[in-house]
């Protein structure tokens, strides 16, 4: 499991949340902690760049909001991000500097990375998605199990994590690419620079530089 810790998943510079992913090992014990974590970083952002709109939620001045996306506290949306029509953050979400959250899209309990793009009719929820990750057209995180039972991080049937969390979406780390319309499983966890097909359904853990074209076909990135 130790390749899908922080420190192999993700660059902490790019990205607000560095200080709350530091005090973790693995990003889905970050979860539970996004809401407190910004109802305090909130209080602290200068008010030269950050604006307090409505409830515990802030956003950088130089940030496109359109009116007609809904946004509920706690949430941050750092500078340059762009948060498109009708998108829906229910809450305990982070939006880092230049990301977007495209039209219809979801978001609750997540912290997107700088330049994380979500930009067409995504669900994304209980879910941590690193620098310059991209889920292209109707792809989703699924955050329960269908039987309601805690999620299971699972990499290979020899190497599990039990996480005591019910819901838990996905955690992408830098650089993924996820296709058109593919489900991420409840605690689907993808290493960084891989790809997945469109219209996959994805469940466990997926290797760095890898491409998932289905379950019994995922094959390492030639170099470069």
């Amino acid at each position: 499991m130790e390749e899908y810790s922080i420190e192999k998943m993700y660059n902490l510079d790019e990205t607000i949340a560095a200080p709350l992913m530091k005090t973790a090992k693995y990003a889905w014990e970050v979860l539970p902690k996004i809401h407190d974590f910004i109802l305090e970083l909130g209080k602290s952002l200068p008010a030269d760049k950050f604006e307090k709109r409505g409830e515990d939620v802030w956003i950088a001045k130089s940030a496109k909001v359109f009116d007609s996306a809904y946004i509920a506290g706690p949430c941050i949306i750092d500078e340059d991000a762009e948060v498109r029509q009708c998108a829906f953050i229910r809450g305990n979400a982070i939006v880092g500097k230049g990301a977007v959250v495209g039209n219809s899209t979801e978001l609750k309990n997540v912290i997107l990375f700088n330049k994380v793009q979500v930009p067409h009719y995504n669900y994304v929820g209980d879910s941590i998605l690193g620098y310059r990750s991209h889920m292209g057209a109707g792809s989703i995180t699924s955050n329960v199990k269908s039987d309601k039972k805690l999620v299971v991080i699972k990499n290979g049937k020899d190497d599990q994590v039990e996480t005591g969390l019910k819901k838990i979406g996905a955690l992408l780390g830098d650089n993924v690419e996820v296709g058109c319309g593919s489900v991420l499983n409840p605690g689907t966890v993808i290493g960084p620079e891989s790809n997945i097909y469109p219209l996959s359904s994805v469940r466990g853990c997926i290797p760095g530089r890898h491409i998932y074209k289905d379950k019994d076909n995922i094959v390492r990135k030639t170099e470069d």
